[in-house]
């Protein structure tokens, strides 16, 4: 593949609802660009974009693959990104790099909850966008009932410049509005015939023709007047103002389409070309200086710039090892040369940098400013680093993910695979930044959390065909604390004479509560006049500690506990720091059962963010999830609730969430506090404890 120049790049993000179409109108492009020779299919699993085992496996996209082609001298990157909200990293990632946006939205089914979510990922990256109505061939396909969907939810801006010929079984091709020629397709649908507009198409297309030409010149006051004054618009006029209508967000474009047959590709290639933006055209990038977050710099998106890139996708070759994917935002990148990592302060050596379209790669001499490549093995770089040139650094913001949600417990099937376990999660942190590996010492559990069932299911399917073990999810266990509510003066004693030496130690605490049970452990000294002598103190504290690791009611951890050595005695011989040790560990133990012990469990500050519809729905399942509502408040046409909710009601909350909203709804949770357990929930948690103890 040549070098391409800035002002012929399209970065386009495909983004839909899981099950539009976006690899097969990914498929169809490189099909009739020439990229690839045969027209794959999702359902056969010879899709170029779904190389993944799961993917081919699952017949979904799980990863945003990286698609190249090149038409009329315009090289198009295409970022066939996955529709299921688990794997939402991958788009918001693809988006970050993305100029312009392809909504992809199925005739049958209309305007679906992924279908707003993708509308609203371009809308916070202000991308224009174009939508393609797919799947025309479909039985229930309607295209005028999908247009009014979108209108309705998206606003006027929609503004259809194709009609399909025909819908179901006898779509055929569209009228193209702009041209005003009929579009059918021959030779797998790599070969485009224009003609003549049916007859019986005619007062539809004028009708829409009017709409589309009264948009268009709204985008212009020239226009507008030319257009009011009766003068018809000419072609150029018109693909011009939709080129500036759609960067500045007041016209979206629509097609139709149906690429499973390969009937709708070069209209679409010729619109992006057209009407869609170069990096050029998005003009400068805001980064800062390293070391000075307060300093901003910005670089124009051009070759004449010192090379400046941002890795935003890492992949674990099994035969090449660590691929780190860029864009290169300013100057260019060669093969065989030195980058500086700005984020890491290290150089690192580009060996060959290359284009990935699927599982294949194209070795390329260079990739200029606003072009998207990859590079093999450097040694430091992860996602989200800038790399630069050494004598003008740059450090761009990090890609913003959104945290996982839902985890498990994660173990090993059979005994001794642990470190490979561990060894492949840590392999997939660098793939996938929605993924986190947490070790919990409280609960002694491995903590694996994602985006959703489905996103962990595919963790663990790799786990397996990479690295050859199996592993098994678990709800994880809660880490309950125990702490005493009543203050006490308890006496230990350690005596015993059996032949030798002997061991004594004999110690009187005071245990009360301490005011913040966040606060673990406090230990004050009271003895005077030598009663316990000051070598066996630090013993005494020693031995509390170690037994506040386990406490009596469920065998959780201990806190909150002001503990005072007040009185005791020694025995010239048979003291010793051990028999202090075990004198201040009984003395615990006796005390934590007269103080009045108590269950404590974690709260989470969670705040969920949902439409208006669903807000009823979502306060009274918090309620029932022993949840205190704290307030209400709006952002963006959505409703933010704000709650705190025991940790144990919430481990299922991503799936109870998706099913009350219709996927609409997302939430965040944090740590607050603990707090006491409701008795009869307690009770039955101290049962299912010891009863585990005694199996």
């Amino acid at each position: 593949m040549k070098t391409y120049q800035t002002n012929n790049i399209r970065n386009i993000a495909l983004i839909s609802h899981g099950g539009a179409g976006k690899t097969s109108l990914t498929e169809a492009l490189l099909y009739t660009s020439g990229a690839i020779n045969r027209l794959g299919k999702v359902d056969n699993g010879t899709a170029a974009s779904d190389f993944d085992p799961d993917e081919v496996k699952r017949q979904m996209s799980i990863n945003t693959a990286l698609a190249p082609c090149e038409w009329k001298d315009t090289k198009i990157n295409i970022l066939d990104t996955p529709g299921y909200f688990d794997f939402v990293g991958e788009v918001q990632a693809a988006m970050r790099v993305a100029d312009a946006a392809v909504v992809v939205v199925c005739a049958a089914s209309g305007v679906e909850v992924g279908t707003e979510q993708a509308w609203e990922y371009a809308d916070d990256y202000k991308l224009p966008r174009i939508v393609v109505i797919n799947k025309m061939d479909r039985e229930n396909a309607n295209y005028d009932e999908t247009l009014e969907q979108l209108r309705e939810k998206f606003g006027m801006s929609v503004i259809p410049v194709q009609i399909p010929m025909g819908q179901e079984g006898l779509f055929k091709g569209m009228v193209d509005m702009i041209e005003m020629k009929a579009l059918t397709f021959s030779d797998e649908g790599r070969k485009l015939e224009e003609g003549d507009i049916p007859e019986d198409l005619s007062q539809k297309v004028e009708t829409h023709r009017e709409m589309m030409m009264e948009s268009i010149a709204e985008t212009d006051d020239e226009l507008l007047m030319k257009y009011l004054d009766g003068e018809a618009l000419t072609n150029d006029e018109m693909k011009q103002a939709l080129k500036k209508g759609a960067a500045e967000g007041k016209i979206v474009p629509v097609l139709c389409a149906a690429y499973t047959f390969n009937l709708g590709s070069q209209p679409l290639m010729d619109l992006i070309d057209y009407c869609m933006p170069s990096p050029a055209d998005v003009g400068e990038v805001t980064g800062y200086v390293p070391g000075c977050e307060e300093e901003k710099t910005t670089r124009k998106v051009s070759v004449e710039e010192p090379m400046s890139a941002q890795v935003f996708k890492t992949l674990a070759d099994p035969y090449v090892g660590r691929i780190n994917v860029f864009k290169v935002y300013s100057g260019k990148i060669e093969s065989d040369s030195q980058v500086f990592n700005a984020n890491k302060g290290k150089q690192e050596r580009i060996a060959q940098v290359f284009v990935m379209r699927g599982k294949n790669q194209e070795n390329i001499e260079e990739a200029a400013a606003g072009d998207i490549a990859a590079v093999a093995k450097l040694a430091e770089t992860t996602t989200g680093d800038t790399l630069c040139d050494k004598g003008n650094p740059v450090i761009y913001e990090p890609i913003t993910l959104p945290q996982p949600v839902i985890s498990y417990a994660v173990k090993a099937k059979s005994k001794g695979d642990e470190e490979k376990v561990f060894a492949g999660l840590t392999r997939f942190l660098d793939e996938d930044a929605t993924l986190k590996v947490e070790k919990k010492t409280d609960t002694k559990q491995t903590l694996l959390w994602g985006m959703g069932e489905l996103h962990l299911d595919v963790v663990c399917s790799r786990l397996t065909n990479k690295f050859g073990v199996e592993v098994e999810l678990n709800t994880p266990k809660v880490p309950y604390k125990e702490t005493i509510r009543s203050a006490v003066n308890i006496e230990g004693k350690h005596k015993k004479q059996s032949g030798g030496r002997g061991q004594y130690g004999h110690v009187w605490v005071e245990m009360s509560p301490l005011d913040d049970t966040d606060e673990e452990f406090n230990f004050e000294n009271k003895i005077f006049g030598g009663a316990v002598p000051k070598q066996y103190i630090p013993a005494v504290e020693k031995g509390i500690r170690e037994a506040m690791e386990e406490g009596i009611l469920a065998q959780n951890p201990v806190t909150g506990v002001n503990a005072v050595l007040y009185d005791g005695s020694y025995h010239n011989v048979d003291s010793s720091e051990m028999a202090f040790k075990i004198a201040a560990s009984m003395a615990f133990k006796k005390g934590m059962e007269q103080a009045n012990p108590v269950l404590l469990e974690p709260i989470m500050n969670v705040e969920i963010t949902v439409p208006e519809a669903f807000m009823g729905d979502i306060m009274g399942d918090i309620n029932s999830k022993r949840g205190k509502i704290l307030g209400t408040e709006s952002k963006n046409e959505k409703q933010i609730i704000k709650a705190q909710v025991p940790l144990s009601e919430m481990f299922r909350y991503a799936i109870d969430l998706r099913s009350m909203t219709q996927g609409r709804g997302f939430f965040t949770m944090e740590f607050n506090s603990y707090e006491e357990v409701p008795d009869h929930i307690a009770k039955k948690i101290i049962e299912e404890s010891t009863q585990e103890e005694e199996e």
